[in-house]
C-alpha cells in the first residue's frame, strides 16, 4: 500500500513500510542507547575483575593483622548503599595475567606483599610509608570499564586508608586526653604537697612559739610541783577519812538491794493478773461474729436509704389520695392512712436514724474491745519488765555495795599515794627546770625549721600552677569525641551533591535530542524536501512547501512521542515532569522535520552530510565540559541547543523551558521561510524551458 508523499532521489511514492521504518528509528536507536548507558552502576555483576593478594601479615601485639585480606573480603562484599558490584575473582599473579590477556578479566587490581606493613607504618619506632595498591586494565576492555575499575578499587582503598588515619589520630586524640589526666593528677599532688608544705611551715612556727611556751610552762610547773609538794599532807589525812565513811556506805546499798528485790516480787503478780485479763477481754472479742462490724457498718449506711424510702411512700400515699378515683370509702381510708403516714413519718425517720447511729457506733465495738485487751496485755507485758529490771537494780545495788568497799580500800591507797606524791612533785620541780632550759634551745631550731618549709611550699606551689597551666592548654576528648574528630581530620574535606553514575541527568536530554534530530535527517532521506511537480503546480509556493513539510512533521510528532515513551519507561520521571518533556520532544519533533528539510532543499545532498555534521557537533559538544570552546560556541548557534536545553529544564531544575522552545520554534519558522524560498526559486524557469513543458 502506497501514500500520496513524494520519496526522495525516486519517483515512487513513499510506502507504509518506509513510514513506519522512519517513525520508529529514532524509538530503537533512543531505547537502545538508554537500555545500553542508563544506570551502569546496577549492573556491574556483568563486569569480572580479578583481585591479587600477595601481602603478608604483620604480628601486632601478638595477634596477625591482615589488612590485605580485609580489603580484599571489602571490595568482593561492596558497599551497602550500592545496589551492584563487579564480579571479583580472588586470583593470584599468573592466573590474572593470563586472565587480562585473554579478556577473561576486565581488570586486575594487586595488593603487593607489604601492604599491611606500610599501612601499619604509622607506629612509634617505624618509617612511615604509604601503603598502595596496583590496578590493570585489559587492552580490550570497554571505553569505561577501566574507569569503572579503578574507580572502585580507589574508593576502597581511600576509605580503607581513611579508617587506619582515623584510628591512629583517634588513639593521638585520646592519648592527649590521658596526658592531661595525668598532668591533672599530678597537678593535684603538687597542690596537695603544696598544701602540706604551708600546712608544715604553720606548724613549724606553731612548734617555734610552742616550745617557747613550753618553757615558760616548764618553769611555772617547776613552780607548781614544789606548791603540790606541800600541799600533799592535807590531801592524804582526807583520803584516810573517805575510807572510813565509804565503809558505812557499802552496808547501806546492799539493805536497798533486799527492798527491790520485794519490788521484783510484786510487779510479777500484776503482770499476772493483767495477763490474765487480756486472755479473757480477747476471748470476749472472740465470740463476736466476723462479719458483726461489716453488717454493722451496712446497716448504718443504709439509714439514710430507708429514710428516703419512707418519705417517699409518704408522698405516694398522698398522692394516691389526692387523685383517688374510686369509691367514697375507699378515698377516705386512703386519705386517712396518708394522715396517719405523714404523722408518724418524723417519729419513724428519727428512729431510723438512731438505728444507723447505733449501727455505725456498732461497728467499731469489736476493734475497741481488742484495743482494751491489747493495752491490758501492754500493762501485764510493762509489769513484767518492771520485775525483771527491779531484780537487775537489786543485783546492780549488790555489785555497787562491792564497789563502794573497793573505794575503801582505794581510799587507803590514795592516802599512801598521796604521800608518796609529795615526794615526787618535789622531783618534779627538779625536771621541769631543766626541761625549760632544753625548750628553749628547741625553740631557735623550730624558727629554722619553720622558713625552710616556707620556702618549700612557695616552690611547690608554684610547681602546681604551672600544672594546670599544661592542663588547661592539652585538649581532652571523650572516646565519641576522638572518633569524630579522627574521622573529619582523617577527611578533612567532603563534596556534596556529586553523583556516581556515568549516566548522568543530562544525558536522556542529550540521546532524546540526538535521537530526534536524527529521525528528523532520516525523514528526508525517505521524503522529498521539495515537490518535483513544484513547478507545475498552481497552489501557491508556502503550500507546496507546507506540503512537503507536513508528513515529515507528522513522522517527527510521533517520534517525538515515541522517544518520550521510551525514556519514561527506562527512567520512571514524575508524570508531570514527563509531560512537560513529551511536549517538548513532539514540538521539538516537528521543528527538526522543518529544519532538515531547509537543509535538503538549499542544499541538495550536502544537507543531509550537513545535518550528520551538526549532529555530531551537538553530541560531541554535550558531553564534557573539556571541549574546545570554539566548537562550544559554535554548538551553541544549532538548532540543536535551544531542544536540548528545553527537555533538560523539564526534567531539572536549570530552567530555560521557555527560551528553548522558543529557540527552536524559531528556527522551525526561519527553515519554513527558507524552503519556501527555495520553492519560489524553482518555479521560475527560462521561457524555452516553459515552452518545453507546454
Amino acid at each position: 500500500m502506497t501514500l500520496s508523499v513524494e520519496r526522495s532521489r525516486s519517483r515512487r511514492p513513499v510506502t507504509w513500510l518506509t513510514l513506519v521504518g522512519v517513525l520508529l528509528l529514532p524509538a530503537v536507536i533512543g531505547g537502545i542507547l538508554v537500555g545500553a548507558l542508563y544506570n551502569p552502576t546496577d549492573r556491574l555483576e556483568n563486569i569480572t575483575a580479578a583481585i591479587v593478594n600477595d601481602d603478608k601479615a604483620v604480628e601486632l601485639d601478638g595477634q596477625l593483622v591482615p589488612l590485605g585480606r580485609q580489603l580484599t573480603g571489602g571490595l568482593v562484599k561492596g558497599a551497602d548503599d550500592q545496589p551492584s558490584n563487579i564480579d571479583w575473582v580472588i586470583s593470584n599473579d599468573d592466573d590474572a595475567a593470563a586472565g587480562l590477556a585473554d579478556g577473561t578479566y576486565t581488570a586486575v587490581v594487586t595488593i603487593p606483599e607489604n601492604f599491611t606493613a606500610a599501612s601499619l607504618s604509622t607506629r612509634p619506632g617505624e618509617t612511615p610509608e604509604q601503603a598502595t595498591i596496583g590496578v590493570r586494565t585489559a587492552p580490550d576492555a570497554r571505553v569505561v570499564d577501566g574507569a569503572i575499575t579503578a574507580q572502585l578499587a580507589s574508593t576502597a582503598s581511600n576509605v580503607f586508608g581513611g579508617e587506619l588515619s582515623s584510628q591512629y589520630l583517634k588513639n593521638v586524640f585520646l592519648g592527649f586526653t590521658t596526658l592531661g589526666d595525668q598532668l591533672g593528677t599530678a597537678a593535684d599532688g603538687a597542690h596537695q604537697l603544696a598544701d602540706g608544705a604551708a600546712q608544715a611551715a604553720t606548724g613549724a612556727s606553731g612548734l617555734r612559739d610552742g616550745l617557747g611556751q613550753l618553757s615558760s610552762g616548764a618553769e611555772q610547773l617547776s613552780d607548781g610541783a614544789g606548791q603540790l609538794s606541800a600541799g600533799t599532807k592535807p590531801l592524804a589525812d582526807g583520803a584516810a577519812q573517805l575510807a572510813s565513811g565509804a565503809s558505812a556506805l557499802a552496808g547501806g546499798t546492799r539493805d536497798a538491794a533486799v527492798g527491790v528485790d520485794k519490788l521484783a516480787g510484786g510487779a510479777d503478780g500484776i503482770a499476772s493478773g493483767n495477763q490474765q485479763l487480756a486472755t479473757e477481754i480477747n476471748g470476749l472479742a472472740d465470740q463476736i461474729p466476723p462479719s458483726f462490724a461489716e453488717d454493722a457498718a451496712a446497716l448504718s449506711n443504709a439509714a439514710p436509704q430507708v429514710n428516703e424510702a419512707l418519705i417517699d411512700a409518704a408522698a405516694a400515699l398522698q398522692k394516691a389520695a389526692d387523685e383517688c378515683t374510686g369509691t367514697p370509702e375507699q378515698c377516705q381510708a386512703l386519705r386517712v392512712a396518708s394522715d396517719e403516714a405523714n404523722k408518724a413519718l418524723p417519729q419513724a425517720t428519727q428512729t431510723v436514724t438512731k438505728i444507723g447511729d447505733l449501727a455505725g457506733q456498732a461497728a467499731q465495738l469489736p476493734a475497741g474491745i481488742r484495743a482494751i485487751a491489747d493495752a491490758n496485755q501492754q500493762l501485764a507485758d510493762g509489769a513484767t519488765g518492771l520485775a525483771g529490771g527491779a531484780r537487775e537494780a537489786a543485783s546492780g545495788l549488790n555489785t555497787i555495795a562491792g564497789g563502794i568497799d573497793g573505794l575503801s580500800g582505794g581510799a587507803t591507797q590514795i592516802a599512801d599515794g598521796t604521800r608518796q606524791l609529795g615526794a615526787g612533785a618535789a622531783a618534779l620541780g627538779s625536771g621541769a627546770a631543766q626541761l625549760a632550759s632544753g625548750a628553749s634551745d628547741a625553740q631557735g631550731g623550730a624558727g629554722r625549721l619553720a622558713d625552710g618549709v616556707d620556702q618549700v611550699a612557695t616552690g611547690t606551689s608554684s610547681l602546681a600552677s604551672g600544672l594546670d597551666s599544661a592542663v588547661d592548654q592539652l585538649p581532652s576528648y571523650t572516646d565519641a569525641q576522638a572518633t569524630t574528630l579522627a574521622d573529619v581530620v582523617a577527611d578533612p574535606v567532603s563534596a556534596t551533591g556529586t553523583q556516581d553514575s556515568l549516566f548522568g541527568l543530562a544525558a536522556v536530554p542529550l540521546l532524546s535530542m540526538a535521537v530526534l534530530w536524527f529521525g528528523g535527517v532520516a525523514s528526508f532521506v525517505a521524503f522529498q524536501a521539495v515537490s518535483a511537480r513544484s513547478l507545475t503546480s498552481r497552489r501557491p509556493s508556502a503550500l507546496v512547501a507546507l506540503r512537503g513539510f507536513a508528513p515529515a512533521a507528522l513522522v517527527g510528532a510521533v517520534q517525538g512521542l515515541l522517544v518520550a515513551a521510551v525514556v519514561q519507561v527506562a527512567s520512571d520521571y514524575d508524570w508531570g515532569d514527563w509531560a512537560l518533556f513529551a511536549l517538548i520532544c513532539i514540538a521539538a519533533g516537528v521543528a527538526f522535520a522543518a529544519v532538515n528539510q531547509a537543509l535538503v532543499a538549499v542544499f541538495g545532498g550536502a544537507g543531509r552530510w550537513l545535518a550528520a555534521v551538526i549532529g555530531a557537533l551537538a553530541l560531541g559538544a554535550s558531553i564534557v565540559s573539556t571541549v574546545p570552546p570554539a566548537l562550544a560556541a559554535v554548538a551553541s548557534l544549532l538548532p540543536t541547543a535551544p531542544a536540548y536545553d528545553a527537555m533538560l529544564g523539564a526534567l531539572s531544575s536549570s530552567g530555560g523551558v521557555a527560551t528553548g522552545i522558543a529557540g527552536f520554534v524559531v528556527w522551525a519558522v526561519l527553515s519554513l521561510i527558507a524552503t519556501t524560498l527555495v520553492v519560489i526559486r524553482r518555479r521560475t524557469t527560462s521561457a524555452r524551458v516553459a515552452a518545453a513543458l507546454a
